[in-house]
């Protein structure tokens, strides 16, 4: 490919990636599945990085009212442009709220951080206030200031839904990405029931019994369980990595990773690409981390990028007072060994987490997959690939004491004294030894080619 397209490393604003002609792999057919699902709202868990909020941002351009006609020139020569559902583009108006970094160190640090992003989610709909009436009105400029107390916000989302269909005339669709954010943030820093309480009414009044809602979608981690954010909804649809529907829409399918590698004239073989970042299983579809693939697209060279970008303090606490038997079946994971969990989909975030809360966590966040189903809840999981398995030594290098740290010195020692023939003949990618590859890449990798 002579002229290859730029690699929208960090971007996630899907008018952006298409105007600017960056390499997109068209995943628009979420769209059509999107509007041929009965749910009213919807709610997807990744792992971060997994491209929930550039689905998101598609969903954003593809239905908003506003600047429709703009929007449709995104979509041509997409998928979607050829569905019977394309008659939906442009026909509703759209609330987009990502609570991605509202991680305060105290309730009223997020609090405020929330009562910003208000105030500046109603600061694009400034348009709207020709048209109100002279109480409406007095309140919409309340959210434009410092004017509003903790009742007021919860009704925020609710409010502007209401403003937006009687300036319209038609239902609005709800978007809000990292749902779950301030929410883990809360109980890393202690003040989770607060924050329960809160998000409770600020997502519940708008999503629930809402007559102004056509349709709701949210992206998160987890499924918070406690304190019934969800359990008056029953009109919602939780999709995880468990569940086959939407599971070829975040990551990337072994088909769109090897047109890629095609696209960037990329030497290296599939098979040594998908030991570092394929490895997940979503529903019944294989797939290739996103971040990752786009950032060896750019260097060419094999390594461990999805750890470097924002990390998981909460598992990395839990890990760090984890008991013995949690380290045994780690070692047992590190060795290929199959592991058996209890998965409940429910995170129960305000009591102390159990062990089997550890690795639910794990599972859902991308360190962990599911290599067979046993029944309901019951699973078989490894670790997915070289790259993940690169995070756990790494992290768990860094706990003193461990009998894993002993072994991963050991392998470093044989490195330092180029005994790579001894370490290579090792079987599978989920061994301790081969992780310890990567503290001398250069050397190791020239090594492995020869």
């Amino acid at each position: 490919m002579l002229n290859k397209k730029k690699l929208g490393l960090g971007l996630d604003d899907f008018k952006e990636i298409r105007t600017s002609d960056y390499y997109y792999i068209d995943k628009t057919k979420f769209i059509e599945d999107i509007l041929l699902d009965g749910a009213n709202v919807k709610l997807f868990c990744r792992p971060r990085r997994f491209g929930k909020t550039l689905n998101m941002s598609t969903l954003r351009y593809f239905f908003d009212i506003k600047n429709r006609e703009e929007n449709r020139k995104l979509f041509n020569g997409l998928y979607i442009e050829n569905s019977p559902m394309m008659s939906e583009q442009g026909q509703y108006p759209v609330i987009f709220l990502s609570m991605k970094g509202i991680e305060g160190l105290n309730w009223m640090d997020t609090l405020n951080r929330v009562k910003s992003k208000i105030k500046e989610l109603y600061r694009e709909h400034t348009f709207l206030m020709d048209s109100l009436d002279k109480y409406t009105l007095m309140e919409f400029e309340k959210y434009l200031s410092n004017e509003f107390d903790g009742a007021l916000l919860k009704n925020s989302l609710k409010f502007l839904t209401e403003v937006l269909y009687k300036f319209y005339k038609k239902k609005v669709i709800i978007l809000i990405d990292e749902y779950d954010s301030p929410i883990i943030s809360s109980y890393e820093k202690g003040y989770y029931n607060e924050a329960i309480n809160f998000f409770k009414g600020f997502y519940g009044d708008v999503l629930k019994t809402n007559e102004y809602l056509q349709m709701g979608v949210l992206t998160g981690i987890v499924r918070v369980a406690q304190a019934g954010i969800f359990s008056d909804l029953n009109n919602i649809e939780n999709y995880t990595i468990l569940n086959k529907q939407y599971s070829e829409y975040f990551g990337l399918l072994e088909d769109e990773v090897e047109q890629a590698l095609k696209d960037y004239d990329i030497s290296y073989k599939l098979d040594e690409v998908k030991s570092w970042y394929d490895g997940y299983r979503f529903g019944e579809n294989e797939i290739y981390n996103p971040l990752s693939i786009l950032k060896f697209l750019g260097t060419q060279e094999l390594g461990a990028y999805w750890i470097n970008t924002s990390g998981n303090s909460l598992i990395k606490e839990l890990l760090k007072n984890s008991n013995k038997k949690v380290f045994d079946i780690l070692n047992n994971l590190f060795e290929g060994k199959e592991t058996v969990v209890y998965i409940s989909q429910n995170i129960t975030l305000g009591n102390n987490l159990s062990s089997d809360d550890l690795w639910e966590l794990l599972l859902f966040s991308g360190y962990l997959t599911v290599k067979e189903r046993i029944d309901m809840n019951t699973y078989f999981v490894r670790i997915p690939n070289s790259e993940i398995m690169t995070e756990y030594i790494l992290e768990l290098k860094r706990l003193k004491g461990r009998t894993v740290e002993k072994e991963l010195d050991e392998a470093l020692n044989q490195i330092k004294l180029n005994r790579y023939d001894a370490l290579l003949k090792r079987d599978g990618i989920n061994d301790i030894t081969n992780i310890a590859l990567v503290f001398d890449r250069k050397r190791v990798y020239h090594k492995i080619e020869k």
